[in-house]
């Protein structure tokens, strides 16, 4: 087994508790157009896909307002809603913890807003690559984002983990042959499941 040289995250649901601010957010989308909020199969879909399939799929229903919907999405301000996240508090223990030890990157389906996610939480200079829904032809469960950040840092797959707690972020690690640690998510096939970060900081991984 090789060393553990990369461990890459998952955004929504992993690093940040932010149900609420999609809540909140995509509501107040819908709302604008003049629109019932999100039910909650639709807030569980939104959770875990890109904001252009979310905006289609909440819109599914008024087809004639996708474009303009998608067009106001460009024009509203994010940083209301930053403060309905929740970091999770052993984060910035967990990245401690590996700044002497793995590469660090993310790949999540946020996509404009991910910049000020990691800005106004001090994370934007712990990681060294952070690849989005926008950076790639193909989002989550695409492999791309995954095999992009392998080919960045020289690694094989199996040199890495990644931190997903999502069925698309299971079917992403598994089209990369990326081992997956599921946070909070006991359905999901997985490596590991954990409950924190400090849980994995106790796996038996081959740490460096």
């Amino acid at each position: 087994m090789p060393s553990l040289q990369l461990v890459i995250f998952d955004c929504d649901g992993v690093m940040f508790d932010s149900k609420d601010a999609n809540l909140h957010y995509y509501n107040d989308l819908l709302a604008h157009f003049h629109r019932p909020p999100m039910e909650p199969a639709e807030l569980e879909y939104v959770h875990i896909h890109n904001v252009f399939d979310s905006i289609r799929h909440i819109f599914r229903h008024y087809p004639e307002e996708i474009d303009a919907a998608l067009a106001y999405r460009a024009r509203l301000d994010y940083r209301p809603y930053l403060r309905h996240m929740a970091m999770e508090p052993d984060l910035p223990l967990f990245l401690d913890f590996l700044e002497t030890r793995c590469h660090t990157a993310i790949s999540t389906n946020r996509t404009t807003t991910m910049t000020e996610v990691l800005s106004s939480n001090g994370l934007a200079h712990r990681f060294e690559m952070v690849v989005t829904a926008l950076d790639v032809t193909h989002p989550k469960p695409h492999p791309e984002a995954l095999r992009r950040i392998l080919a960045r840092f020289d690694l094989p797959a199996a040199a890495a983990i990644y931190i997903g707690d999502s069925i698309l972020d299971q079917q992403h690690a598994e089209a990369a042959g990326v081992p997956l640690i599921a946070f909070r998510n006991p359905r999901l096939a997985a490596a590991h499941h954990v409950a924190s970060f400090t849980e994995i900081m106790q796996l038996p991984l081959c740490w460096p």
